[in-house]
């Protein structure tokens, strides 16, 4: 019998579980045909994951190319507490200058924990921003689960 159903996490605990956790594995196509695989700091709107990253990157090549990717945000150190969302996303490549600042000092405001250091940081990411570009990866499929719904069992 399958346990599936019991460990799926609701949309709120997908939002609970993304706005908890800081770290998001980036799969995208490499150029061979090779998953390219790219952890990234994000910033979640609900199910949708802002962040930016290097222009130059090889994950914006492979997004320009084919802008699809899976995104992979994980927690838990042994089964019984094995939370995660998987999400199938199609992948907005935003190089508008305004717009990719706004996300770098969204992430300095969620990174550091303080707006005041974002604020003070602002040079810092204006000069950023221009070698940068924001990736928004909207969900087109979210698969989750949450083991600790098991209680223990398996």
């Amino acid at each position: 019998m399958s346990r599936r159903d019991q460990i799926v996490m609701t949309t709120d605990e997908v939002a609970a579980f993304l706005e908890q956790e800081r770290v998001a594995n980036v799969a995208s196509m490499g150029p061979g045909g090779r998953p390219h695989l790219a952890p990234l700091w994000y910033l979640p709107e609900g199910p949708v994951l802002r962040t930016w990253t290097y222009g130059s990157s090889q994950k914006v090549k492979n997004l320009l190319r084919l802008p699809q990717a899976t995104v992979l945000v994980e927690a838990g150190g042994s089964y019984e507490e094995l939370r995660g969302v998987s999400m199938e996303c199609d992948v907005e490549v935003v190089e508008d200058g305004e717009r990719v600042a706004a996300i770098g000092a969204d992430l300095m405001v969620r990174y550091s924990g303080n707006p005041e250091v974002a604020a003070s940081a602002s040079q810092f990411v204006r000069v950023q921003a221009a070698k940068r570009v924001g990736l928004v990866f909207t969900p087109t499929k979210v698969v989750s689960w949450d083991h600790r719904k098991l209680g223990g069992g398996y």
